[in-house]
């Protein structure tokens, strides 16, 4: 029985420049406004990864479009204030589901609270909002995810024969909970290594809202401050992985030093064919897309939600969320053609310009 959440008070939000609303032309949004017997879906921005941008919108439409359901989708940005805004006119049009990327986990239950007492059921997407008390949840198992960047970091350096090899973190947003679960994933491997003083722990730190310029300008400073002594880096995702690999083509040691990432990007791919990037996490967003569809059109239309696993423990509260967890899979760069061929990425798009070469020798033809 999942017990009442109660709110906590999160402090020292970084509001990032140049963040712009979305209106009806904004690619973004995959459906205009109104809200009247629909599902609402608000997704966090446009700049952490491609998937916001352009996959999610795209699946989800696909989905509820197959099942004749009506669905608004709107982008907020990275803004908390158009997050809120937003769900307020989804809200106030009459929404009967509510599906959220919150952007952090005070705004996010803002917009959970407000929904619930409107009677909007609601879906946390892809993240947990911490004591946000939403009906469902639809994720990755993302404590596996990390797990995966762990143990990849680790085959990548023991091919190169490393010798004490000392790691830098460049960890996910310190308000994304899945942040978090990813590095208790990746720490469960690590941590097994620094206790025995095979690996050397580097510094570490949280790149605030994902922000790729943030993360490339904490790594520079980690460069600085160890003298260049990094031997692999332990990256939250394919944007953070780039960050630090634009440094490393700079000091001329790039695919010397591995590095991880996630979400299985065309930069990701791309990075790991030229050698540049160990590996990343492949998590097929065609299945959480049509997981989290699944689960709001059953509420739509007030039937009983099926497929649902074990309910997570919220970390803040200690209440549960019924939840539905899809596995991720590690990508190598002679697993980059399954990914193509699984039709997440284009071959054109990942096959082009100084990356052409690198494609038929790794099997994509």
């Amino acid at each position: 029985m999942r017990r009442k959440l109660v709110a906590v008070a999160t402090a020292g939000l970084l509001t990032l420049g140049g963040l712009t609303g979305c209106d009806d032309n904004d690619p973004s949004a995959a459906s205009g406004g109104g809200g009247a017997d629909k599902v609402g879906v608000i997704l966090p921005d446009t700049a952490s990864s491609q998937r916001w941008g352009s996959d999610d919108p795209k699946l989800l439409k696909a989905a509820f479009e197959a099942a004749d359901v009506p669905v608004d989708i709107r982008n907020a940005q990275g803004d908390v204030k158009q997050f809120a805004r937003i769900a307020d006119e989804m809200i106030t049009s009459g929404v009967k589901v509510l599906m959220i990327v919150s952007l952090d986990a005070a705004s996010g239950k803002a917009v959970l609270d407000k929904a619930r007492a409107a009677g909007v059921k609601t879906i946390d997407y892809d993240r947990l909002t911490l004591n946000g008390d939403a009906d469902y949840y639809v994720s990755f198992d993302n404590v596996a995810v990390g797990r995966l960047q762990g143990r990849g970091l680790v085959k990548c350096l023991t091919a190169k024969g490393a010798d004490h090899p000392r790691i830098a973190y460049l960890n996910g947003a310190p308000t994304d909970n899945n942040a978090t679960l990813f590095n208790e994933g990746y720490n469960e491997v690590l941590q097994l290594r620094y206790d025995d003083g095979t690996y050397l722990k580097g510094p570490e730190q949280s790149v605030p809202r994902w922000n790729n310029d943030i993360g490339r300008f904490i790594f520079e400073q980690m460069w600085s401050q160890t003298d260049g002594k990094i031997d692999g880096v332990l990256a939250a995702n394919d944007g953070l992985g780039n960050a630090a690999i634009t440094l490393l083509k700079r000091e001329g040691v790039n695919g010397t030093i591995p590095v991880t990432g996630q979400d299985a990007t065309v930069q990701g791919l791309q990075n790991i064919l030229a050698g540049d990037q160990c590996m990343t996490v492949y998590k097929p967003i065609k299945k959480e897309a049509d997981a989290a569809a699944k689960l709001a059109i059953s509420l739509f239309k007030d039937q009983k939600p099926t497929d649902l696993g074990n309910p997570v423990k919220d970390p803040e509260s200690g209440g549960y969320v019924e939840s539905v967890l899809l596995p991720p899979t590690s990508i190598f760069k002679k697993d980059v053609s399954k990914v193509i061929a699984d039709g997440f990425v284009d071959k054109r798009t990942v096959c082009t310009g100084i990356y052409l070469k690198f494609c038929a020798p790794n099997g994509i033809e």
